[in-house]
């Protein structure tokens, strides 16, 4: 159940030559390993020659081209009944930050959490012969595809098994790696436990609804992040399944995802809100037009401070003139029970956008100030001072106060931590 995702690094989507990838794989490939050693997304020989050796166009779903299969995106696989996506190949340069991260040497033993057959492939041809991987789906359908291309591509010492991922594979573990290709709201005990001493986990985590590719090793008691790259993936399924909750506040046209047990909302209340007035307020704070990576941290830092918070997403012409966020799929909203702000753009002038708010709701001047307050303080104290520090510590857990801004964000099995270097809230 491999993940969709899309470049946010700033480092470009790779468009192939369409004849090229008409005419030839192997050329495609070449292609495309090219394309993601220039955007620097492949550094390691050992993944450049994955890349190169496995026929991706062969995992892909029949009567894909050859262009669609060796274009740095997403390929659907499998669909559930309401047309969304349940698997996917993720984008090639997605899958190569992932093994790059993942530190494989010949003779590893890995684990994949979502099967596909594509990435477990490319792990096969890294860790050779002598190496282990074990790709683990609750699909059985998914799982009987990859068995179908594994073999048809001669991976058959891949071993692709219908089983939760939420309980890993302890028959082949310990696992010197262990690679989720599904977004994960959580991180259950058996990844961390079926890891041998020194292993690394990477996993896309969805903190307060901004999902971020972690690659997590262990100090002492807990895990800390070494690498950090935002992203998109295919929700898990099963006992790890998505728990957020996602309440409409204008129909389908906007919906408001909560990902925060601790967040309390009035879903008629917020309706009603929508039908007063909009509080519109503007921030001296700029963006210049080519610095599209900054929105990453700037996002991940809204959503770590502690108070209630959502993510808001609309239909841009169904709610015109009403909502326009500064993100459609994915906008950061400062919340209270019956009221709502979220963060909205404008153009500055020809090489700059201006940040502002809009808010509804009895409390929308309160929040639309705050986070303009909040605009304020990144910009001076975050901006240009480095990612946060994530850390991720067993349930129950109780970290030493801080006088650094800290969000805890707290899940069934772990306790995720966001620290901000240097500044102040």
């Amino acid at each position: 159940m491999a993940g969709s995702a899309g470049p946010f690094g700033g480092k470009g989507v790779i468009m192939l030559d369409s004849d090229v990838t008409r005419a030839n794989p192997e050329d495609a490939r070449r292609q495309l390993v090219d394309g993601l050693t220039s955007r620097g997304w492949i550094t390691q020989p050992q993944v450049a020659a994955a890349f190169a050796a496995v026929p991706r166009h062969l995992f892909t779903p029949a009567g894909t081209s050859l262009e669609t299969a060796y274009a740095d995106t997403v390929v659907i696989t499998r669909r559930g009944p309401d047309g969304k996506a349940t698997s996917s190949i993720s984008a090639p340069w997605l899958q190569a930050h992932m093994l790059e991260a993942a530190r494989l040497r010949p003779g590893a033993r890995v684990l994949e959490i979502g099967s596909g057959g594509y990435n477990a492939a490319l792990i096969a041809e890294i860790v050779g012969p002598a190496g282990t991987v074990v790709s683990v789906d609750i699909d059985p359908q998914v799982v009987a595809n990859a068995q179908d291309a594994l073999s048809r591509t001669g991976y058959d010492r891949v071993r692709a098994v219908h089983a939760d991922g939420e309980h890993g594979f302890p028959p082949d573990g310990p696992y010197d790696a262990v690679i989720v290709t599904v977004e994960a709201g959580d991180i259950p005990p058996a990844w961390n436990g079926q890891l041998t001493a020194g292993g690394v986990l990477v996993v896309p985590l969805r903190l307060r609804g901004h999902t971020r590719c972690l690659t997590l090793v262990r100090r002492d008691d807990h895990l800390i992040a070494t690498a950090s790259v935002q992203c998109g993936f295919v929700p898990m399924q099963g006992d790890g399944r998505d728990p957020v909750r996602r309440v409409p506040v204008r129909g389908d046209d906007a919906i408001l995802s909560l990902d925060d047990p601790t967040t309390q909302v009035s879903a008629d209340a917020l309706r009603a809100a929508l039908d007063g007035p909009r509080v519109e307020m503007w921030s001296p704070v700029t963006l210049a037009m080519s610095m599209g990576a900054a929105f990453e941290a700037l996002h991940l830092f809204l959503a770590s401070q502690p108070r209630p918070y959502g993510i808001l997403t609309v239909d841009r012409d169904r709610t015109a003139g009403l909502l326009d966020p500064q993100d459609r799929f994915c906008c950061p909203t400062l919340l209270t029970a019956d009221s709502l702000a979220y963060l909205t753009l404008r153009r500055h002038d020809d090489e700059a956008w201006q940040f502002g708010a809009h808010g509804f709701g009895p409390d929308a001047t309160t929040l639309v100030r705050d986070l303009l307050e909040l605009l304020t303080v990144w910009d001076q104290h975050h901006r240009d001072n480095g990612s946060p520090c994530i850390t991720v510590h067993p349930a129950g857990t109780r970290l030493p106060d801080t006088e650094r801004l800290r969000l805890l964000v707290p899940r069934r099995h772990t306790l995720t931590a966001i620290t901000w270097p240097g500044g102040r809230r």
